[in-house]
């Protein structure tokens, strides 16, 4: 598996992103709601990878996840997405690598990432942990909110 610079609106890209979006809605209210819409994942400052299930251009779409700049030395994970049936498949930790990896070549000092509190992002959670986020207060434009986690590592 090998994450590659795609363009969100791809319309492969755009239905996994569409998705995303949709089960989100049915988790968190809409003021508690921070992942980026495909037009928003196009704006300076972004850099949105893909991963396929296969080297084909036009194969199906397993996963996604993109790199937020917030100022030259912090960097935040937005988008992290799992097609539903390539779940537990090492999909999410490829992505992670390959965001991980670009932060450090831009010579971030630290990630952070905002994920849900519910019972559904548990999983997500439990990969950040694995990789070495730990908990942090809110940042950037964030702020308090029972429905967020806020986690952050060090690079």
């Amino acid at each position: 598996m090998h994450p590659r610079r795609d363009d969100p609106t791809r319309p492969a890209v755009a239905a996994l992103l569409r998705g995303h979006l949709a089960e989100l809605a049915g988790l968190s209210p809409p003021e508690s709601m921070h992942a980026l819409d495909v037009s928003a994942l196009c704006a300076p400052g972004i850099t949105f990878w893909s991963l396929a299930a296969s080297e084909d251009p036009e194969s199906e779409v397993i996963g996604c996840g993109a790199l937020l700049e917030l100022d030259p030395t912090h960097g935040e994970i937005k988008s992290m997405r799992t097609a539903k049936a390539h779940l537990r498949r090492g999909v999410a930790s490829t992505l992670l690598r390959c965001i991980l990896d670009e932060a450090r070549a831009r010579g971030y000092s630290r990630l952070s990432l905002e994920t849900g509190s519910q019972e559904a992002f548990a999983p997500a959670r439990t990969l950040y942990t694995r990789f070495g986020f730990v908990p942090c207060g809110p940042f950037g434009r964030y702020r308090e909110d029972p429905n967020s986690v806020f986690m952050s590592r060090v690079l």
